[in-house]
């Protein structure tokens, strides 16, 4: 049978393997299955294809632009996922895994695809924080922006999730604008390739977003800027070589790493067999002891109970583990496939061993053990193996060394303080989870092991229909985590695109930074349009366009009538005494909301027009009361325009109310939705 050749794509050519390419065998039958690697890939022009040209091109494009490039991607490969279940079972996984590999993936990337229409601009400077005032007058203020790294992201990625891996990477790299070289684990990059393929046929990235090497990286880092990020998932050792790399150090190049994390599961003290929580936990122990055969970063090593609920524990587990059909992942019946491939077989029995110098064997025999639909000798087939620590204290290889498979320990607390302490003998972890009824239990815990920890998930019988799972990153929280977890971030919705992006802090007048950040900040000039802005379309209005009303005299019938209408009869608005004993007040006063309906009044233009509905209401403040006699006056300005479709978007007017005075009354951020 020949073998598949797995290939890279440079600098806009797909290049075969060649010198130094590595077999790959099949995760299921050992048999040589692909090959990948080419020796002679010219690195440089990789990465100045990327910078060059894939570069431009994608800040060309505002963070609008490259979010529907996302969304179009997402659905590419969404309409040619069976092309990459049918190819992932030759990894070991099963149907079920690939729905987390390659669904979620394809999930993660619509994630950022929707994030990036609506929590950033349709620009291309991403505004981080508020207006900081650097002057009395405010005429010099301060800004900070994100704007693209203008170099290359360079993605090393997991054997286990050749799919999602990339995809979470890649999402948040191409939406900061930055071009991505994705090097997929050898051992699996064949199902990463045919993603790839299908990216790129698909005809949505410009030239040089996306390049791809099937193999080894060659001397690809030593060429790396400070423009440059490098992004990795693997191995606790193999993430120090890569730090160590002088250029990486000496260019002080971005480096996130995701590595070996000893995750942990706490059984609340309340969590006593009987309760949902118990049988909820056991669920979920088995669960990411046996999904992806255990190979997953997130997945739990240490399992921490009440001294008490150990027997328990572990006669339930191990009831669970022995309903696991292990077997070809092709079949029906297989709940648990093969790793990866028969060298980290070695690795996870080899750790395993270790592991067993400390702990007892419960459940599992690797030399004992049925495979259904295949040859548990020439396959990558392991049995699930608990183990029980009973002197978790002395021990120490249970809290340092990671077994990458259906492997974890149980073992004993005294009271929640001794869990906690367990927990962070992780020195750093990707996810500690906790399995209580009592939100007191569940503060104490975030209390004492979140410093040690990227996320902590909490469950019990309220969340536990509708929560995603011990081991799941969700695109919209952070992944990653301190010490030995790699001390970096992915995802996190907004916070993974700006790990993208250089964070600069502007200086200057309003105008200035109003130009900048599309963006319009009071003090800026204001535009006076031909006629009233609620008559004019979205691509007609400018931004710091702005409408000056006539002011309007409020009565005490005014705020009678108000006060009798809607029922709002508090004593500052009613009672003159009162109000007058009241610090912040200097007797009877209008509503606030009042005055946002006569501000409504004042600047509404009521006849049909392309305004087509209020959506909203930001930052609302009242700054100074308004008594009876006292005026009120509108300045209605375009602060900011976000299309939205091809028919409307979302127009955000700043509105400030002043006095006779012209002191402000109250200040606002308005929404509408404006006809093109």
């Amino acid at each position: 049978m020949s073998l598949k050749q797995i290939s890279s794509f440079a600098a806009g050519q797909w290049v075969a393997p060649g010198a130094g390419a590595r077999t790959i065998a099949s995760a299921i039958t050992g048999e040589p299955f692909a090959t990948a690697g080419n020796d002679a890939l010219d690195v440089q022009a990789m990465l100045a294809h990327a910078r060059d040209v894939g570069g431009p091109a994608l800040r060309r494009l505002t963070f609008h632009e490259r979010a529907k490039m996302l969304k179009a991607l997402a659905q590419a490969l969404s309409e040619r996922k069976q092309a990459l279940y049918d190819l992932s079972f030759e990894t070991g996984a099963t149907q079920k895994d690939h729905l987390i590999d390659i669904d979620g993936g394809i999930g993660t990337m619509f994630v950022f695809a929707s994030k990036g229409r609506r929590e950033m601009p349709d620009g291309h400077v991403y505004l981080d924080g508020d207006v900081e005032q650097l002057s009395r007058n405010g005429t010099f203020l301060g800004q900070h922006v994100c704007t693209p790294l203008q170099g290359v992201a360079v993605h090393i990625n997991a054997f286990n999730f050749p799919v999602w891996g990339m995809l979470e990477k890649l999402a948040p790299t191409l939406l900061a604008g930055v071009p991505a070289i994705v090097k997929p684990a050898t051992n699996s990059c064949y199902v990463t390739e045919l993603a790839v393929r299908i990216m790129l046929d698909s005809g949505i990235l410009p030239d040089g977003a996306l390049q791809l090497v099937s193999g080894g990286l060659g001397d690809m880092l030593d060429h790396l800027t400070c423009q440059d990020v490098v992004s990795f998932t693997g191995s606790a050792d193999t993430a120090m070589k890569l730090r160590q790399n002088p250029v990486i150090v000496t260019n002080s190049v971005r480096f996130v790493a995701e590595q070996d994390s000893l995750n942990a599961s706490i059984l609340g003290p309340d969590a006593a067999p009987g309760t949902p929580e118990f049988d909820l936990f056991v669920k979920e122990v088995v669960r990411e002891m046996t999904t992806k055969a255990g190979q997953k970063c997130t997945a739990i090593r240490r399992i921490i109970a009440p001294e008490a609920q150990v027997e328990a524990l572990i006669a339930a587990i191990s009831a669970k583990l022995a309903q696991t059909t292990i077997g070809d992942p092709r079949l029906d019946g297989t709940r648990m496939g093969a790793l990866v491939s028969n060298g980290q077989k070695a690795d996870v029995l080899a750790k395993a061993s270790l592991i067993g110098q400390e702990a007892q064997r419960v459940f599992g025999d690797p030399d004992a053990f049925e495979v259904v639909g295949a040859d548990a000798e020439k396959g990558a087939f392991v049995p699930p193996m608990l183990f029980y620590c009973a002197d978790p204290d002395a021990a120490r290889h249970v809290h340092d060394t990671e077994a990458f498979g259906p492997v974890s320990t149980i073992m004993g607390y005294r009271d929640l303080d001794h869990a906690i302490a367990l927990a962070n003998r992780g020195q750093g972890s990707l996810v500690t989870s906790l399995i209580t009824h009592d939100p007191e239990v569940a503060r104490q815990v975030v209390m004492g092991a979140a410093a040690f920890n990227g996320r902590i998930y909490i469950n019990d019988r309220d969340s536990m229909q509708e929560s995603t799972g011990h081991g799941s990153p969700l695109p919209h929280m952070v992944h990653g985590g301190p010490g030995r977890a790699g001390g970096g971030e992915e995802m996190g919705g907004v916070r993974g695109v700006k790990h993208y992006m250089q964070r600069t802090a502007l200086q200057g007048s309003p105008r200035m930074l109003a130009t900048i950040g599309r963006k319009w900040i009071p003090g800026a000039p204001e535009i006076q349009g031909p006629a009233h802005p609620f008559t004019r379309k979205f691509t007609e209005l400018q931004i710091g366009e702005t409408l000056h009303t006539a002011p309007r005299t409020i009565t005490l019938d005014d705020i009678e009538h108000f006060a009798h209408f809607t029922g709002d009869t508090f004593y500052a608005h009613m009672n003159e005494d009162a109000a007058a004993r009241n610090p912040f007040f200097p007797g009877r006063v209008a509503h606030g909301y009042l005055l946002l309906s006569f501000a409504a009044g004042l600047f509404v233009e009521p006849n049909e027009g392309p305004v087509l509905a209020n959506t909203g209401l930001d930052g609302l403040r009242f700054m100074k009361p308004v008594v009876a006699g006292d005026s009120i006056k509108v300045r209605l300005t375009v602060k900011q325009k976000t299309r939205r479709t091809d028919e409307y978007g979302e127009m955000r007017w700043h509105v400030t109310l002043t006095n006779q005075d012209d002191e402000k009354v109250a200040e606002y951020e308005l929404l509408t939705m404006n006809a093109y």
